[in-house]
């Protein structure tokens, strides 16, 4: 059993989830569940970054103290994410007295290996609270961070601690020589050999005047306190999570993957691999770095008055049409756009239309034609192309090619065309009114039924509670979880006894989810 150690991006704690923040930890979710059918040995571990001027701010606005601030958002983040059913097995909270104290083991380790990496002098810049950063000529525009356009950068000089980056110049280039597949897709690897190639800068991990923080352990030359910059914070927790410093965390780390946002990775592709080579550690194996979902062509964003909630998102057509749409719609590898129309569209013809009424007719057949329980027979041409599309749908999820989980989806959602068109052409009604015609019957069920079976395993990682409530329905002995991929060819339906229940995806009056 190979083990897979997943992680996303912690989240920010200075205000509720949102849709960006679901597509990342939707479609993380769906890369952890295809490789624990795959049979691998998966720890995925999600969580939030809690300190900074960032959250600071947002608890001062509200009248309570930060911590009591994080605690509130986390508990709505977790919320949330139990109502998408996302499975992850680890919450990390950078507030958490172990994630502290691994952050100052790994600071300390550094000094101790590489002392001349960190060193002391006075900086100033223009500072971007919303990104945690100074930022470079090229990353303002009009005045302003390209980032978050509607906030005023600050003037800011002060006298730090900083990371020599520059020494982890020729490391950087020999990673990306060596491992081309490091950061993936194509598009992020190119942008970051850009900046590679450009020169590094050394990075200023430490502010002065930050109360919110955790306490940087070297001593300052003037005796000042520092606060660790948020990032050094929380690019650790991918490692403090598994129990680092202490014996043991190598039997987790080093993580197999990193799933992020596409602005991030100059933090998890360059600095964060520079830290852990001059602590001398391992690196992560890969980073996999999604892009942005826009709302009518534009980003999300309060400020800017393109938003609405996440709950009013779920509430459309419930947790798993959303997860189905947002991966269906938004290609994980690249940008994409929701619509609201496009959500109807999509729950209407492909979840309710398609694969709920094939489900609902098929299971009423065997229970018409073969009293509920489903009759041996002999594998068909659905079975074939089934199998044989198998191939596509694991070259789409298993990362060898990337993770295209949009193609996944397709994939999966081709054996649900190739089902209802094997179902209109076998006329398995016609069928059931000769009874010299009985074993034809017979092996259009056990293949539709064996196709529908197959159908609730690819499916599962993105619609994990419809497929398994669909399992049910089948008379499938488990859960879909319990499942593995390698037994998808041989699967066999003869003898299971079907209970019809209520619709997979129920619509009302106007077409819609009630």
């Amino acid at each position: 059993m190979a083990k897979f150690f997943l992680t996303t991006a912690i989240d920010y704690a200075n205000g509720d989830p949102h849709l960006g923040h679901a597509l990342e930890k939707i479609g993380a979710d769906v890369i952890a569940r295809y490789h624990r059918l795959a049979g691998d040995d998966v720890h995925f571990l999600m969580g939030m970054d809690e300190h900074g001027q960032k959250v600071k701010q947002a608890a001062d606005e509200c009248g309570v103290s930060p911590q009591t601030f994080v605690d509130r958002v986390a508990g709505i983040f977790e919320e949330m994410w139990r109502r998408l059913a996302i499975s992850n097995d680890q919450f990390i909270r950078t507030t958490d007295p172990a994630h502290k104290r691994g952050v100052r083991a790994l600071i300390e380790r550094i000094h101790e290996k590489n002392p001349d990496d960190f060193y002391e002098k006075t900086y100033e810049g223009w500072y971007c609270i919303g990104c945690e950063l100074f930022k470079r000529d090229n990353e303002i525009v009009n005045g302003r961070c390209v980032l978050h356009p509607t906030r005023e950068l600050q003037w800011t000089e002060e006298r730090n601690w900083f990371f020599r980056l520059t020494n982890y110049q020729s490391f950087l280039e020999r990673v990306f020589a060596e491992r081309p597949d490091f950061l993936r897709p194509e598009t992020r690897r190119n942008e970051i050999l850009a900046l590679v190639g450009h020169g590094l800068e050394d990075v200023s991990i430490t502010r002065s005047r930050l109360s919110w923080a955790i306490p940087f352990p070297l001593a300052s030359s003037d005796g000042e306190e520092q606060g660790t910059w948020v990032w050094f914070d929380a690019l650790p927790n991918y490692l403090t999570a598994t129990g680092f410093p202490d014996k043991g965390y190598t039997e987790l780390w080093p993580a197999q993957l990193h799933v992020i946002g596409k602005d991030i990775t100059r933090l998890h592709c360059v600095v964060w691999p520079a830290m852990l080579q001059a602590a001398e550690i391992a690196i992560p194996e890969y980073v996999w770095a999604h892009g942005f979902m826009t709302f009518g062509g534009e980003r999300f964003s309060k400020s800017a008055g393109v938003a609405f909630s996440l709950e009013e998102a779920i509430d459309r057509h419930g947790p798993d049409a959303l997860r189905y749409f947002l991966l269906r719609e938004i290609p994980f590898d690249g940008d994409g756009d929701f619509s609201w129309e496009r959500f109807d569209e999509r729950y209407t013809a492909e979840l309710a239309n398609a694969w709920g009424n094939l489900a609902s007719r098929v299971i009423a057949m065997v229970e018409r034609y073969r009293d509920s329980v489903v009759p041996s027979g002999e594998r068909t041409s659905l079975d074939r192309a089934d199998v044989t599309d198998l191939v596509e749908y694991h070259a789409a999820m298993d990362g060898s090619r990337g993770y295209l989980l949009q193609e996944g989806v397709k994939r999966a959602l081709a054996s649900v065309t190739r089902g209802n068109e094997f179902v209109q052409s076998s006329q398995p009604w016609a069928l059931a009114k000769e009874e010299s015609r009985r074993a034809e019957l017979d092996d259009v069920l056990a293949s539709v039924m064996r196709s529908l079976a197959r159908q609730c395993v690819l499916l599962y990682p993105f619609v994990p509670v419809k497929t398994e409530e669909l399992w049910r329905q089948l008379g499938a002995p488990g859960r879909v979880s319990d499942q593995r991929f390698d037994a998808l060819a041989g699967l066999d339906a003869a003898g299971w006894r079907v209970h019809k229940g209520p619709p997979l995806f129920p619509r009302d009056a106007a077409g819609t989810s009630r």
